[in-house]
């Protein structure tokens, strides 16, 4: 009886040992993913994006972050913002200058304050925590990709919680983030 414990344990492990993912395969199905993906078949990217995760230390570090990025906006398409912000995360804490992802964030962070009193001042926390969140990344985006909406919209949130200060060194502080900016992911 023992033994047959012992043999059905061993065949168990066996089994989920052989269905890890090696790195080739991982890859293979990250093509598959990026090839959806770019024909626009959210389904299928979600399905084989969600199958890729367990596995993404297998990518190549670019790689990795590539689909990460592409991975939050899957998300981000499918309304699921705390998971896309968890992936913008990823991408930025591996490319800390790739703007694209820093627009993306900030405007994640306050997606579900947008319906706020735009003109008024805001005492509530939670608010003004989101509001903390997405400036840096807004004031990046607009560093590096300036345009008259989110330049509008960064001063409106600091006037939102009484921050004249920031507004007043908002062009040194543009300037200087400026200095360091990506549209494009490496691929190195």
């Amino acid at each position: 009886m023992l033994k047959k414990i012992l043999f059905i344990i061993c065949i168990l492990i066996a089994g989920r040992t052989t269905y890890a993912q090696t790195a080739d395969e991982v890859y293979d199905r990250y093509v598959d993913f990026n090839e959806a993906f770019l024909n626009a078949n959210m389904e299928k990217a979600m399905t084989l994006g969600e199958q890729i995760l367990p596995d993404t230390a297998k990518l190549k570090p670019n790689t990795r972050t590539s689909f990460y990025n592409f991975m939050a906006q899957v998300y981000e398409g499918d309304h699921q913002s705390m998971n896309a912000i968890l992936y913008y995360n990823r991408v930025i804490a591996a490319q800390p200058n790739y703007y694209v992802a820093h627009r993306a964030l900030g405007y994640l962070y306050i997606k579900d304050i947008s319906g706020k009193p735009t003109n008024e001042v805001v005492v509530d926390a939670a608010y003004i925590d989101k509001i903390k969140k997405a400036l840096p990344h807004l004031e990046k985006a607009q560093a590096c990709d300036p345009d008259d909406q989110t330049l509008n919209l960064i001063k409106l949130l600091y006037r939102n919680i009484k921050d004249q200060r920031s507004i007043d060194t908002l062009p040194a502080r543009l300037a200087q983030l400026k200095k360091n900016c990506e549209d494009i992911l490496s691929s190195q």
